[in-house]
């Protein structure tokens, strides 16, 4: 099984090449790990924290990071049952909003975000999609 947790270099490159000055939505889908996996040396490391802790704690850092800019959930829901699919795929889906895509690309070259926000998403997830539609 193939798992996707960062872009691929031809998937960013697409991104990047699409309007960066227009709204824009993403698509998240998610499924943790049962156990996050912090590196050595990461002061999570070893506390036994699920993924869902984990990326509970990303999205935390993360929101801090982008509100104050407009970036908003637009729709988030518990997953009830998969009609057409895999029914244990995905533990959580949602959509965020951003103003344009300029924002969405500052936000992941940020410093803060990259050194103290990313490392909970890494150790969180087992697999991802992220899909961006016009806003």
């Amino acid at each position: 099984m193939t798992t996707h947790i960062d872009p691929s270099r031809e998937n960013w490159q697409a991104f990047k090449d699409l309007p960066r000055d227009t709204p824009i939505h993403m698509l998240n889908l998610i499924k943790f790990r049962d156990l996050a996996e912090y590196p050595e040396g990461h002061p999570d490391h070893g506390k036994g924290l699920t993924g869902r802790e984990a990326y509970a704690i990303y999205k935390r850092g993360f929101y801090r990071l982008v509100a104050k800019d407009g970036a908003a959930m637009v729709w988030e829901a518990p997953i009830e049952c998969v009609v057409t699919g895999p029914a244990d795929e995905w533990d959580e889906a949602f959509v965020m909003g951003y103003p344009n895509s300029s924002l969405f690309m500052a936000m992941v070259k940020n410093e803060e975000y990259v050194r103290d926000v990313v490392p909970h998403r890494t150790a969180a997830l087992a697999d991802s999609r992220l899909i961006r539609f016009r806003g």
